[in-house]
């Protein structure tokens, strides 16, 4: 934590995780009230769940497919359209006709057009699940070796939608924070590789590594004030990925609240010790498992 955040208390450290693989099956009959949740949810994090929860049914009907399809070019949040991108890259290989057209076309468009590199990815990667064409290539790396660990990952360079003056500095922390976090308590994983630069997929292949990827959202940050103090709540996404691809296997949702003085600067390193609490959380106790369950 800061150097001054012994001024100050953590009330309550309300960690809220979701992870793809270990969501609880939807039943077929919620379809309808899933797709209701997608297509018009208030938040983010409703929309997210129902696309999560629409593909984990496994049901390529072309009620579900159409309203993935819809949500992967008009969503306004950049986690649900990469969730709808990925789930169809895994439910529109058994579509035809006029469906798969239309799946087809707006990842195309998702894929050539969004504002986030990361949906163009999860896009790109399903259209060569569902067409059989391959796209762009992974990222080229540097030669070499990661130093010895079979487990590379690959920290992303994390986004705010608060609209705030500090969302850079937000965003830098988070960085580091997930970079330090990862160096403590999974010293064993490498997030660098031999000669610079990041691994290619061929050159991870080559030394049997497995590659990951990490990425996060500061989705909310609130400040809210009562007598001489206030209290800051903030909520963060993550999502974990495999590297170079992208291809996103777990979504995770954090968040905390954090007491501090009614001064700027003392509700601005609040705002910085909310953040690097949660972050620490799903790291240790969820992103550092789950990539070691999926390493034999």
């Amino acid at each position: 934590m800061h150097r001054n955040a012994a001024a100050r208390f953590v009330r309550s450290l309300a960690i809220l995780v979701v992870l793809v693989t270990g969501l609880r099956t939807a039943r077929a009959d919620n379809v309808d009230a899933l797709v209701e949740q997608l297509n018009n949810g208030d938040t983010e994090r409703v929309r997210n769940g129902a696309a999560l929860n629409l593909v984990k049914l496994n049901d390529p009907s072309t009620k579900v497919l159409l309203a993935l399809a819809k949500a992967v070019v008009n969503d306004s949040d950049r986690d649900v359209r990469a969730t709808c991108a990925a789930g169809l890259g895994k439910l529109a290989t058994r579509a035809s006709g006029s469906v798969k057209g239309l799946v087809v076309k707006n990842l195309e468009q998702a894929a050539a057009n969004d504002s986030s590199d990361f949906v163009k990815q999860q896009a790109q990667k399903a259209l060569t699940a569902i067409t059989g064409k391959s796209g762009s290539g992974g990222s080229s790396g540097g030669p070499g070796g990661s130093g010895g660990s079979g487990i590379y990952v690959n920290v992303g360079p994390m986004s705010s939608k608060t609209g705030g003056a500090n969302d850079a500095k937000l965003k830098a922390l988070m960085n580091k924070v997930a970079s330090q976090t990862l160096a403590k308590n999974a010293p064993q994983m490498s997030q660098t590789w031999a000669g610079g630069g990041t691994p290619s997929k061929s050159a991870l292949a080559s030394k049997g590594i497995a590659g990951f990827y990490v990425d996060g959202t500061l989705n909310q940050l609130t400040v809210k004030t009562s007598g001489g103090g206030s209290t800051i709540s903030c909520k963060v996404s993550m999502l974990l990925a495999d590297f170079p691809d992208k291809n996103m296997f777990g979504f995770l949702n954090g968040g905390a609240s954090v007491t501090a003085g009614s001064s700027q600067s003392d509700q601005d390193l609040a705002s910085q010790d909310c953040v690097q609490a949660v972050i620490e959380n799903l790291i240790a106790s969820k992103i550092i498992p789950t990539i070691k369950s999926k390493v034999p």
